[in-house]
C-alpha cells in the first residue's frame, strides 16, 4: 500500500490550458521561506501559477520565482546563519528606519540585475501599505526589486520606499495574504499560503512570551560565536536595540511581535472576507519570525503543506474545468 502511494507521488496533474490558477504567497519574516518548498511541491505535481501575488517576503519569493532565482533564493537561505544576518543590517539609528537597507538592496540588485515586473513571464503583483493614506496599492509594475522592497519595508526596521510619489511600507499592514487582487486578476482558481495561521505551534510555547515569536534576541547569551559576541556587545547601541535587560524585551523584539500580532489579525479578518479555493497553512508556529538559519526545516514545511493539500487542489481542478468555458 505504501509503495503505491510512493508511486503516485508527485504524479503530474493535467491542468487545462484556460485554467488560470494564482498563487496568493503571504507575509512572515524569516518564515516566508516556507514558499520555497510550496512552490517545488505545487511545480512537480505539475501545477504552475497563471499569477502570482505576494506580500512582504511572499513578495520576495515569487518575484525570485517569476525571474527563475528560486534555486538560487535557496541555496542562499539554506547558508544562512545569525552572524550572516547581522552582516545585512546597516544600522542607521537617525532616519525612518533602523536598518537603513542598502546591504540587501546590493544583494537583491546582484542577484535580479535591472528587471522590471513587466518583463517576468507571468503577471506578478505585489502589495504596499500608503504611509500617509492607509491605503492598500497594489503594485504590478516597475523596477522589481524597488517593488518588492516596498513590500517588505517594515515600519521602523526598514525605511518607507518612494514610489509613484507615495512613500510605501510593509503590505502586512494591510493585507497579509493577497487573494483579492488574484480575483481581480482574472483568476478561476487561487492558493493562498497562509504563513501566519499554525496557532496550535505559536501556543506549543507560549510560556516563552514574545521571545518565541522572534526566536531569539540577536544578541542574547550563544547567539553567536564568542568573538562577534564580545565586539558587538562594545556598541551601546546595538545591547540596546537587539539584546533584552533584566528580562525585558529589547526594542527589536517589541517592534517585531507587534507587527507579527497585527499581521496575524489582519489576516483573519480579509481571508475572511476573500476566502481562497485552497487554503494552504504550513506548520511553522512554533519557529519564529526571525529564525533564518533554520530555512531548511521551513522548506521542508512547506513541502509537507502542499502534499497535505493535494487531494482538494485536485478536486478544485476537476470541480472547475468544465465550467471554465463559461467564465472567458
Amino acid at each position: 500500500m505504501d509503495s503505491m502511494k510512493d508511486k503516485n507521488k508527485h504524479k503530474k496533474i493535467r491542468v487545462p490550458n484556460n485554467l488560470k490558477i494564482a498563487l496568493a504567497l503571504g507575509s512572515g519574516v524569516a518564515r516566508g521561506f516556507a514558499h520555497i518548498g510550496a512552490i517545488k511541491t505545487l511545480n512537480k505535481y505539475g501545477v504552475y501559477p497563471d499569477i502570482v501575488t505576494g506580500t512582504s517576503i511572499g513578495a520576495l519569493v515569487g518575484g525570485c520565482y517569476l525571474a527563475g532565482r528560486l534555486e538560487e533564493l535557496e541555496d542562499w537561505a539554506c547558508n544562512l546563519n545569525r552572524m550572516k544576518v547581522f552582516s545585512y543590517l546597516d544600522l542607521k539609528i537617525r532616519s525612518a528606519g533602523l536598518i537603513g537597507g542598502k546591504k540587501i538592496d546590493n544583494l537583491l540588485r546582484d542577484r535580479l540585475g535591472n528587471i522590471d515586473i513587466e518583463e517576468l513571464p507571468k503577471p506578478f503583483l505585489c502589495i504596499a501599505s500608503d504611509m500617509v493614506t492607509g491605503h492598500e496599492v497594489w503594485l504590478k509594475q516597475g523596477n522589481l526589486v524597488d517593488v518588492m522592497k516596498a513590500s517588505f519595508a517594515m515600519p521602523g526596521i526598514f525605511p518607507p520606499v518612494r514610489l509613484h510619489n507615495r512613500n510605501l511600507l510593509d503590505g502586512a499592514l494591510v493585507n497579509p495574504v493577497p487573494v483579492a487582487p488574484c480575483l481581480a486578476m482574472g483568476a478561476h482558481l487561487t492558493i493562498a499560503i497562509d504563513l501566519n495561521a499554525d496557532m496550535l505551534g505559536k501556543t506549543s510555547n507560549s510560556e516563552r512570551g514574545y521571545q518565541k515569536v522572534l526566536g531569539f534576541d540577536m544578541l542574547e547569551e550563544g547567539a553567536l560565536p564568542d568573538k562577534n559576541q564580545s565586539f558587538l556587545n562594545r556598541f551601546s547601541i546595538t545591547r540596546r536595540l537587539f539584546r533584552r535587560e533584566n528580562n525585558s524585551a529589547s526594542l527589536f523584539g517589541v517592534m517585531f511581535s507587534s507587527l507579527n500580532i497585527i499581521q496575524d489579525r489582519i489576516t483573519r479578518s480579509r481571508l475572511a472576507g476573500d476566502p481562497p479555493d485552497v487554503h494552504i497553512k504550513p506548520k511553522i508556529g512554533h519557529i519564529g519570525l526571525l529564525e533564518f538559519e533554520k530555512s531548511q526545516e521551513l522548506i521542508k514545511a512547506g513541502e509537507e503543506a502542499v502534499e497535505r493539500k493535494m487531494p482538494d487542489i485536485m478536486d478544485a481542478i476537476k470541480i472547475l474545468t468544465p465550467t471554465i468555458e463559461n467564465w472567458d
